[in-house]
């Protein structure tokens, strides 16, 4: 998180949606213009970079330095808009993790919840990483003796620490942010911290890293098959990731690692995404979640209660392409309970834009599973968010295999910046191109294929935007399409 990051969030944390003399009052809460309906956002105030995720007692802890729970990680509960206290001031939070310190290495006492973040000197803009401890995981407590770490920058931050068992020792992962350098260092204790060794820079490297994410996938699914798996944010917009190895002081690059950048996502607003640390070692996948936004405008979103809300969450698995090894998203299964009025066809499409009468929801909270065929030459897709003169475009070529977005006519207010397009190859399997959409008020998800590229982008669509259709430059592709409204998280919560 840099230093306009951390100067904005400070800023928004405290916005609401308060009401002037003389003002119409304000939506229902979770009922807002733009409110994502199961896209965990807080009641108010500003989200920024997921921190914090760990599964335990139980539970999915989330962070963001307030602090959400789920049991499914489809339905939330907000514990608090901020969980930090103890300090004198001066100073802002920046991204971080936590853990849970279960034989007391730090000394605050057996199974005591650790926060490791960094801390940003308001008044000399230096970033230094300090610690906060809790017994009950509501509040953390600030460690009189921060910073446990500080090299006397202005640009080193969001640090993830994990229990490496083969050394046992705590290891840290944070970023040199203008070096483009991920740098590692040990503790036993949590207070006293040396460096290993520095990552970097690899792969994408225009402007800056930060928020690094370090976990082990098993390849093809074979538990004695494993990498490790090195996500990082790039540029402010979105993140790359890397394959390879970790003995405990050096994280080292699979001999076939491509040179050119591996993205997570391939869409225009995605980024600083985190996994889920397991203590309660009972979890049978990896889920991350990311922050659905870009720091060109994350600012300035249209929306009444505060900015930003978090994907959907991500089972992440390594699968083997002709291509090589590869990172696979997948949306997690628990979100087939939102699932209501189903639709399913199957038909061949005819030159031209049809709207789509056989799905036809009256707002944007759905998810549409479609596969087209690829034997005939073809531009093929869909709009989404139609109506007013405007929407979001979804065109693959089937000579290029391009895939295509395009939402510079989709938001119903003036964003500077936001008028986009991103497009990715994505080659067809067995002759089908799969597109997996979930639409919610003001983004859009689609994972293609089996989750090997993935599009994540924000709309800003008016309400009355929903129309869906879907277009060909020819006739003959064949389509099968199933499709279904989802129900808020907000009205059939558990809270």
């Amino acid at each position: 998180m840099g230093n306009l990051k951390g100067l904005v969030a400070t800023c928004l944390l405290g916005i609401s949606a308060t009401v002037g003399f003389g003002q119409k009052a304000a939506p229902e809460v979770y009922k807002e213009p733009y409110r994502p309906q199961y896209h965990f956002s807080p009641a108010k105030g500003w989200i920024g970079d997921p921190c914090g995720f760990m599964y335990y007692q139980n539970k999915y802890h989330m962070f963001w330095w307030g602090k959400v729970t789920s049991e499914d990680l489809v339905h939330y509960k907000e514990e608090s808009p901020k969980v930090m206290k103890g300090d004198s001031g001066g100073i802002a939070y920046f991204t971080g993790s936590a853990l849970v310190d279960k034989d007391n290495t730090a000394g605050f006492g057996p199974n005591t919840q650790i926060a490791v973040y960094t801390l940003f000197n308001e008044k000399t803009k230096n970033q230094s990483q300090g610690i906060s401890f809790s017994k009950d995981g509501k509040t953390f407590q600030y460690y009189e003796g921060n910073p446990v770490l500080d090299i006397g920058s202005t640009e080193f931050r969001d640090p993830t620490v994990f229990w490496h068992a083969p050394t046992s020792k705590w290891v840290m992962v944070v970023a040199k942010a203008l070096e483009k350098k991920i740098k590692f260092y040990s503790s036993p204790d949590l207070k006293k911290w040396t460096w290993l060794s520095d990552f970097g820079p690899k792969g994408a490297q225009e402007k800056a890293w930060e928020c690094p994410d370090i976990f082990q996938l098993s390849v093809d699914g074979n538990p004695d098959k494993k990498k490790w798996v090195m996500v990082v944010s790039i540029d402010w917009a979105r993140e790359q990731y890397f394959m390879g190895d970790f003995d405990g002081t050096n994280f080292t690059l699979d001999k076939d690692h491509p040179e050119h950048p591996l993205y997570v996502d391939q869409g225009l607003d995605f980024y600083a995404s985190r996994t889920f640390m397991d203590f309660d070692n009972t979890l049978k996948t990896t889920t991350s979640l990311g922050w659905v936004a870009t720091w060109d405008y994350a600012p300035l979103a249209p929306t009444s209660w505060g900015k930003g809300f978090w994907s959907i969450p991500r089972d992440l698995e390594l699968k083997t392409f002709p291509e090589g090894v590869r990172l696979v998203q997948k949306p997690i299964k628990n979100l087939e309970t939102l699932r209501e009025s189903q639709v399913s066809f199957k038909q061949k499409l005819s030159k031209g834009t049809e709207a789509l009468k056989k799905f036809a929801p009256t707002e944007n909270v759905y998810e549409l599973d479609a596969t087209f065929s690829t034997e005939v030459e073809n531009t093929v897709g869909f709009n989404l968010c139609v109506g007013s003169g405007r929407k979001v475009a979804v065109r693959y070529d089937t000579r290029t295999q391009l895939l295509t977005i395009d939402r510079t006519n989709c938001s119903d207010v003036p964003i500077e910046k936001f008028a986009r397009t991103t497009s990715a190859k994505v080659t067809p399997v067995k002759g089908k191109v799969r597109m997996h959409f979930y639409v919610d008020k003001s983004s859009i998800e689609l994972f293609t294929n089996e989750g090997k590229e993935v599009f994540t982008l924000l709309t800003y669509p008016a309400d009355t935007q929903t129309g869906i259709e879907t277009f060909a430059e020819k006739d003959g592709t064949k389509l099968e399409l199933t499709a279904y409204k989802l129900k808020s998280i907000w009205n059939n919560s558990k809270l």
